[in-house]
């Protein structure tokens, strides 16, 4: 089984969790920026995350075999906030790099009209630079914040059908397949999706443009959840060819849209701008020897 889990922020998941999931089947990543748990305060700040997450993230998922690209844009959670409004400026010459193969996360939090201004002018740097949008949508009055979404991409350059409606549920996901738009689902423990209601919603409205994701970051989640939905589709009589164009054709028929995906994973050098990912040393390497001249 092959799995690209399309929406996983990796920065905050650790060695081990890329090792469980190569063992689990995934293959390919991509990682939206998002906020960080806290407010950031300068944009300088956002500009050190967005190079890691074309730099280092990208270095340290391929020593576990797994292909790992990005979306980059302000997120709406931080869209109304003045100190970090600048990185609008700053954010085209971000996205003439390979590995970014959408916009996003973009959309809404709160829907204030900070949040609008900052949706509109994103789409309009995704149309301008050949490609997709990934949108994040409200947890809260998300049917209201999903109608507002559709409203903008509908007056922007982007054509729907370059856009991913992220975060969907069973009060989204009508309105959403009618607008043309690519379908994402968050599966997480508590929140959000879970495996049943997920695999319900894939018996009542089909496997085209669905997109089937972990959104695995710092809470509580599970980057493993987009193997648990497969094997529960296989268990629920959904077929092997089902469950790879869920998990793995339809994420890279979106991302392919960038033109700029790539599935392999070429060997790396032992660092990384000069830093590695071990600690210590290696377990094959003789210690030192600490005895002094007398041998004492």
């Amino acid at each position: 089984m092959r799995i690209f889990d399309p929406h996983i922020h990796m920065t905050s998941r650790t060695t081990d969790d890329y090792e469980a999931m190569y063992a689990a089947g995934v293959r390919a990543v991509v990682e939206p920026s998002f906020w960080l748990g806290q407010p950031r305060t300068s944009p300088a700040s956002f500009f050190d995350y967005f190079d890691s997450l074309l730099g280092w993230e990208p270095f340290r998922a391929a020593q576990y075999g797994i292909a790992h690209h990005c979306t980059l844009a302000l997120n709406p959670k931080e869209a109304g906030d003045p100190r970090c409004t600048p990185v609008l400026d700053a954010l085209p010459r971000y996205l003439v790099k390979d590995n970014v193969v959408a916009v996003g996360e973009i959309g809404y939090d709160s829907m204030t009209p900070a949040e609008d201004t900052a949706l509109a002018a994103q789409l309009q740097m995704a149309a301008d630079h050949g490609l997709p949008a990934l949108v994040h949508t409200p947890h809260r009055d998300k049917l209201a914040g999903l109608r507002r979404t559709l409203d903008v991409v509908r007056e922007s350059a982007l054509p729907v059908e370059r856009v991913l409606i992220d975060h969907l549920n069973e009060t989204t996901v009508k309105e959403a397949k009618d607008s043309g738009a690519w379908l994402g689902f968050s599966v997480y423990p508590d929140t959000k999706m879970d495996e049943e209601r997920m695999v319900a919603i894939l018996r009542a409205y089909g496997p085209e443009q669905v997109l089937v994701n972990s959104a695995a970051d710092w809470g509580r989640s599970d980057p493993l959840k987009t193997r648990k939905v497969a094997d529960l589709m296989l268990a629920e009589g959904f077929t092997e060819d089902d469950v790879d164009r869920v998990l793995w054709r339809n994420p890279v028929a979106f991302y392919g849209l960038s033109g700029r995906l790539s599935l392999d994973v070429t060997a790396t050098e032992a660092t990384h701008e000069g830093n590695s990912i071990l600690r210590g040393q290696p377990r094959d390497e003789p210690a030192p020897d600490t005895a002094d001249a007398t041998g004492a």
